[in-house]
């Protein structure tokens, strides 16, 4: 375990990359949590990914709370105390902030540190009356967060809760719930659609989600003195309609030995590591999920063609702050 702080945080423990990545490496299928994706040089790649032409998710999710702000401000509420889990850039949370109504507080919460010590820099100079509190950690985790200021509301945009396995997606929600107590949860969640659609948007003309999933490799060898050939591993996503979600792995191109934490990773020519998936949802698929949790939804919000969908859902009376 390590430990991480930034200003006007309290100190709090991640988990180790090392142990989880060989822990990976070493079952069978191999896999890895994406939550390492996010680095420095990761989570300025998936800004990157945001921007390209294929991958739409973004600039629909944007365009859906942009033009939906008021509403969404409307149920949130006055004087909201706002978490967001995962918060990147925090672009998105802009459009709330300049919608909501004297929001008391605003608590970036992302594993990628250095970036989210950018991004509530940023925020603190063009939002100088609000309280901005960032925490470095795994939301994925039981977290603690900083006592409640105001009626505490969730955001969670992107579509991150596809990343998760629908048990460990039931379980996060259920956190949630707990912690959003009397408040509620504002969630992007991504559509079933074309397969061809979701093909493009992970498998980009421009190479810069091969990029992405390569970086994972890239953080081993710079951060665990592994040994990784970046040449010999291909970037591999495809859309699985049985499971209704893409998913992402590194294969390899050749027979091959790597080295890490000591330890010899065997590879066959063909073998993968799966490094992410990324689950699409109905929208009545998404409300049961979420009133499994606790929740109880509300208002929902798509763009015309039906691609992305973002929901209020409101977390039930007591639980803890």
């Amino acid at each position: 375990m390590t430990l991480m702080r930034l200003p006007d945080s309290p100190i709090i423990a991640v988990s180790g990359f090392a142990a989880d990545l060989l822990n990976g490496l070493q079952q069978r299928p191999r896999s890895v949590s994406p939550k390492y994706f996010y680095d420095e040089a990761g989570s300025q790649l998936f800004e990157l990914i945001c921007e390209l032409p294929e991958y739409y998710p973004t600039r629909t999710e944007l365009g859906i709370l942009a033009g939906h702000a008021e509403e969404m401000a409307a149920v949130i509420g006055p004087a909201a105390d706002i978490v967001e889990y995962g918060a990147g850039a925090s672009r998105k949370i802009r459009l709330l902030l300049d919608a909501l109504e004297a929001p008391r507080r605003f608590v970036p919460l992302d594993i990628s540190g250095e970036h989210l010590q950018q991004a509530a820099q940023r925020l603190r100079e063009d939002y100088p009356g609000l309280q901005i509190q960032p925490l470095v950690g795994d939301f994925t985790h039981n977290l603690a967060l900083p006592p409640a200021v105001g009626r505490r509301v969730g955001f969670f945009p992107g579509s991150s809760i596809g990343n998760f396995e629908p048990r460990e997606a039931l379980g996060l929600l259920s956190r949630m719930a707990s912690s959003l107590a009397g408040g509620g949860l504002l969630i992007g969640v991504d559509l079933v659609k074309t397969p061809a659609v979701l093909h493009a948007a992970y498998n980009d003309a421009a190479g810069v989600t091969a990029r992405f999933n390569k970086n994972l490799l890239l953080r081993a060898n710079r951060e665990l003195g592994a040994d990784f050939d970046l040449d010999a591993f291909a970037h591999y996503a495809y859309y699985n309609p049985i499971q209704q979600r893409i998913e992402m792995h590194l294969v390899s191109l050749c027979r091959q030995v790597v080295r890490l934490c000591g330890e010899r990773i065997h590879f066959a020519e063909g073998d993968s590591l799966h490094t992410e998936n990324s689950y699409k949802y109905t929208i009545a698929g998404f409300q049961t999920l979420a009133r499994s949790a606790g929740f109880t939804p509300q208002a929902v919000w798509t763009d015309p063609a039906q691609a992305f969908s973002v929901h209020w859902l409101a977390a039930p009376e007591g639980g803890r702050s």
